[in-house]
């Protein structure tokens, strides 16, 4: 039985390592869309490799250059490592969301594979802020560290509280979890909020307006497309991870 076990949440956190990241995984895996949906409690898991992957880089290149250059290589390394995937969903999202005028209209400009207006803007100004605001946080490596894997527990949290929609036409499939059991949603989030052990001083206010972050997407992704889709996923991913950014470094200014 605990062998069974054990073999069903290995085959789960390498389909949420294979759907979240460009690492390579050379075993065969059990992948159907039930087991989709259950490995999105491993997704704060896979938040964990990808930022201590990237601070590790950020450390490594510290040795070599000066701060702001380590950053931007780490910041490489990071949408290297995940293909953009969380990028891809903000650009696509931020351009349906302006530029159409229906429900349907705003999930079909979504799929469309093409950049937009909105969509360009929103990368650069999500680029500069993460920079601008890791730079400001007293310590990069921690922001890291906390930021990854919890900005990708507020993301998963909204399968669980939030419907899949999807437009009629269906231009572009991606596999996505669409569903999560309440166990699933506990791992996930328990996991994402273990990186506030880093900051144990400013943890109930990160969780504070993490909260009130996630309320305001779930608000506007309701009233713009009727719920959540894999882009809209991504969308909450980047920007709860600027947020937290920000959150660690207004501490410095008020300390």
């Amino acid at each position: 039985m605990l062998l069974n076990y054990s073999k069903q949440q290995i085959n789960l956190i390498l389909i949420a390592l294979t759907f979240l990241t460009r690492i390579p995984v050379k075993l065969k895996l059990d992948y159907n869309q039930q087991n989709l949906n259950r490995a999105s409690r491993y997704f704060s898991l896979i938040g964990w490799l990808v930022g201590g992957s990237v601070a590790f880089v950020f450390y490594l290149a510290s040795f070599l250059f000066e701060e702001n250059i380590a950053l931007l290589i780490s910041m490489l390394v990071s949408v290297l490592l995940t293909g953009c995937f969380h990028e891809d969903g903000l650009a696509d999202t931020c351009d349906g969301f302006g530029g159409g005028w229906t429900a349907q209209q705003k999930l079909s400009i979504m799929k469309d594979s093409r950049i937009g207006t909105y969509g360009a803007v929103a990368l650069w100004v999500v680029l500069m802020f993460k920079y601008q605001t890791l730079m400001q946080t007293p310590s990069i490596i921690i922001a890291l560290l906390v930021a990854h894997p919890l900005s990708r527990s507020l993301s998963t949290s909204m399968i669980y509280f939030m419907s899949y929609v999807t437009d009629e036409e269906k231009a572009k499939v991606k596999p996505l979890a669409e569903k999560q059991y309440f166990s699933d949603f506990l791992v996930a989030l328990s996991v994402g909020l273990l990186g506030l052990l880093l900051v144990p001083d400013f943890a109930l206010i990160i969780i504070a307006s993490l909260v009130v972050l996630f309320i305001l997407l779930r608000w506007l992704f309701i009233r713009q497309i009727g719920g959540f889709t894999g882009d809209a996923l991504g969308a909450s991913q980047q920007i709860s991870e600027i947020v937290i950014y920000l959150l660690l470094g207004i501490t410095v200014v008020s300390a």
